[in-house]
């Protein structure tokens, strides 16, 4: 789930890999909403206020690390988790 959410954030929202990876994730477990640590308290209380229950905290989970190849300028762009170990590596 983490994985898409980071997709999403790069083709909906415009964010370069590693926005889309220092973004925090949220993850469904049962009925309950898990928010990563990091996630801006207004965020989940405008969820919350728009009958999205059940929120509970979740550190960071995965590790994922990201490269685009930018054919137009001949360069690789990577991103990596900051909250875990781990890089990014191109070739």
């Amino acid at each position: 789930m983490g994985h898409v959410q980071i997709v999403l954030n790069m083709f909906d929202y415009g964010m370069d890999g590693q926005q889309a990876i220092d973004f925090p994730c949220f993850f469904w477990k049962d009925d309950v909403v898990e928010a990563e640590t990091g996630t801006p308290r207004s965020t989940v209380e405008g969820l919350r206020a728009r009958g999205h229950g059940g929120w509970a905290p979740r550190h960071a989970s995965g590790g994922p690390q990201a490269t685009k190849i930018d054919w137009h300028r001949g360069v690789l762009i990577s991103g990596s988790e900051p909250r875990k170990e781990g890089c990014a590596l191109g070739y």
